[in-house]
């Protein structure tokens, strides 16, 4: 996830999705993940404080400011490169598994904020204005809701 001042996503040169301030989340799927990570991760995603509060410091929320989620689903998220000079996507869930999941967090953050999206599958050319920088990686696998 990255805090920015603006993102959007285009594909076949046409503009599907744009937000202003708030977070972009390229979101990948592997295998075994499930309904209830998808949903968690949505929660943590508009929960996690990466704005600055009135000190400077970063203590508030992207629902704290109001702010907007550009979600963007990407599979190479989920590569392995830990051997070689080619990634290998075997840890990847299923397209299928991958979309039903990426909806799951989708509508899970739309209870609490706006939410534009990137389209599963296609071919997008993201584009943004990272506020910082300011980028983390958030994962869920097999964690307690804390």
């Amino acid at each position: 996830m990255q805090r920015v001042s603006s993102a959007n996503v285009h594909i076949d040169g046409e503009e599907v999705a744009a937000i202003g301030k708030g977070v972009l989340a390229l979101v990948g799927v592997e295998r075994g993940d499930s309904e209830a990570e998808a949903q968690r991760l949505a929660e943590r995603v508009v929960a996690y404080r990466i704005f600055a509060d009135a000190q400077g410091k970063m203590n508030l929320s992207l629902k704290d400011i109001g702010g907007e989620l550009l979600a963007v689903p990407q599979f190479t998220l989920a590569a392995d490169t830990n051997s070689g000079l080619r990634p290998s996507f075997s840890s990847a869930a299923s397209p299928a598994e991958g979309e039903a999941l990426f909806i799951k967090f989708e509508e899970k953050a739309a209870e609490t904020v706006h939410v534009a999206t990137g389209r599963f599958g296609a071919d997008m050319q993201v584009s943004l204005v990272n506020d910082g920088p300011v980028t983390f990686w958030l994962q869920v696998r097999g964690r307690s809701p804390n």
